[in-house]
């Protein structure tokens, strides 16, 4: 009787149960495609997880803002935040762009000439967040204090800027940062 068995299950396999000549059985085939089948399933439950790291739309709304600058009048300065900070744009009259440009760079702590920080004379953008401590310079508004240098004033602990928004006295370290902006039109900037 036990023959019997053998030679009915020796048409699937070698004789005696042996595996066939090429090593591949049904096992092996199992294991692969259950293996397979494992890891479309750990992909397709850590997919959401991984998903949920990216950023939100608020955010990702947040990542550019567009100012307006019709309504600006020349010597006048708006404040608008970006990615959570000040972002100030000033129209800058041509005395201001004159004396920013006069300006000698032996003269300044952080040496960058007034056309490398502007893509249009008149229009200046620069994060409104003193490079000392973070605080915010006052200048935006006509009654303001704006310093020895017609600029900024950062009462905390008494930084100027320039109209070119370049450190001149105390102790910040370096020029008020220009965040990336484009112009969209003549009177419209992307900031971000």
């Amino acid at each position: 009787m036990a023959d019997a068995m053998v030679s009915q299950r020796a048409p699937h396999g070698a004789p005696g149960g042996a595996a066939p000549e090429g090593g591949e059985t049904r096992r092996d085939f199992l294991k692969l495609t259950t293996g397979a089948f494992a890891a479309v399933g750990v992909a397709a439950i850590a997919w959401p997880f991984i998903h949920s790291m990216n950023p939100a739309r608020d955010v990702l709304a947040l990542a550019s803002t567009e100012v307006d600058l019709s309504p600006i009048a020349a010597g006048q300065a708006v404040t608008v935040m970006w990615r959570g900070k000040p972002v100030f744009v000033r129209h800058r009259t041509a005395e201001e762009i004159q004396q920013a440009r006069a300006t000698p760079m032996s003269e300044l702590k952080d040496p960058q000439p007034d056309q490398a920080r502007v893509q249009r004379d008149q229009w200046l953008v620069v994060l409104g967040v003193c490079t000392h401590l973070g605080c915010v310079p006052l200048g935006q508004k006509p009654t303001d204090a704006r310093g020895n240098f017609g600029g900024w004033f950062c009462p905390c602990h008494g930084s100027h800027y320039d109209t070119s928004g370049r450190i001149r006295l105390g102790p910040a370290p370096s020029n008020l940062a220009v965040p990336e902006y484009t112009f969209t039109s003549p009177t419209q900037i992307r900031i971000g």
